[in-house]
């Protein structure tokens, strides 16, 4: 966790735009080659989605909120979420790819997944997994419990220059994911050298929270849609946001209008495993669109503060390969993969 000695290389790759088996997956209609049949065969059956790090945690935010809408919809019926947490995703991961063929599964993923395939040294990686569709986007926040010292941005980084070791920020991804890259990328921007930054790592939102309401790190680095619930009550409080504009419904500016010259974006998706059929994966590729599309989805988004980030097909492939490529190169110059 903290071999952060060339940590700095990291930060300036984050330029990257930088989810056990079950009732078959099936479609009322019967079988369907295509996702334009698929969707039309009626909803889809019996799928379950892997999160892969703790509930609460971003992953899961997202997976579960899917599942709803799927529910709600009918789009799909009797959809599952379960979690299957561990080394920054990488036990999901494994799970997933040893599960070849199995058109029941999918996980829940992101870049996080991606850094941790080879920080944690995973014999499975991403690109094992067949691709079904990216998601959403969102920006970063730096977060503070209610009664930290610090009110501003400017107030936390004039404290953060004094002594960047001994404020320690807390982030739910593995070295070379999203909740580490942001404040990488914001000492740089400061002008705080990254080997300095103390960065305690957590797995998933769900266990970096308490840290943050129980004052055990002095900032997080997270997606503020994880916490939205504590940040309406107060007891979260966000000190800025890492997106162009401004974050509906949170009360903070954006680095930029904070004189910080950085903007920085996660994404999250869904795979499936090895061996799935095109028909079965299409099935699934219908439904998701098919829930992109509703009302309850749209208002999700808004909910929550992602953006609409919806590709499939080729389209997701290649962006899953050219990120993957682009973390394994940055790690592995870092010896870090």
């Amino acid at each position: 966790m903290r071999r952060l000695n060339a940590l700095r290389a990291i930060a300036v790759a984050a330029g990257l735009a930088i989810a056990a088996t079950g009732c078959g997956v099936t479609s009322g209609g019967g079988s369907a080659a295509t996702s334009g049949s698929a969707a039309d065969s009626g909803p889809l059956t019996g799928l379950r989605i892997m999160v892969p790090n703790t509930a609460g945690g971003g992953y899961d935010t997202t997976a579960r909120t899917a599942a709803k809408v799927m529910n709600d919809t009918k789009t799909a019926t009797n959809v599952e979420v379960f979690n299957l947490a561990g080394a920054g995703g990488t036990v999901g991961l494994a799970r997933l790819v040893n599960e070849k063929g199995n058109k029941d599964l999918t996980m829940l993923m992101g870049l996080g997944v991606v850094g941790a395939s080879y920080t944690n040294k995973s014999e499975a990686k991403l690109t094992a997994t067949t691709p079904l569709a990216r998601l959403i986007q969102e920006p970063g926040a730096i977060m503070v419990p209610k009664d930290s010292p610090y009110k501003t941005i400017g107030e936390l980084v004039d404290a953060w220059k004094k002594d960047p070791s001994k404020l320690a920020v807390g982030g739910g991804s593995s070295p070379g994911g999203p909740d580490h890259l942001l404040p990488m990328q914001l000492a740089q921007a400061v002008g705080i050298d990254p080997k300095k930054v103390n960065f305690v790592s957590f797995d998933g939102g769900g266990d970096l929270l308490p840290a943050i309401l129980g004052n055990k790190i002095g900032f997080a680095a997270s997606g503020a849609g994880e916490y939205i619930q504590q940040i309406k009550t107060g007891s979260v409080r966000v000190l800025a946001t890492s997106g162009a504009e401004r974050l509906e419904g949170v009360d903070a500016p954006t680095f930029k209008e904070s004189g910080i010259d950085l903007e920085f974006t996660n994404w999250r998706g869904i795979v499936a495993p090895p061996g799935v059929s095109d028909a079965d994966r299409d099935r699934i590729v219908a439904a998701l669109t098919k829930m992109h599309g509703t009302d309850e989805w749209k208002a999700a988004l808004k909910d929550h503060g992602w953006t609409d980030a919806f590709i499939t097909g080729e389209e997701f492939s290649t962006f899953l390969k050219e990120q993957d490529t682009r973390v394994a190169d940055v790690l592995s110059k870092l010896g870090l993969a």
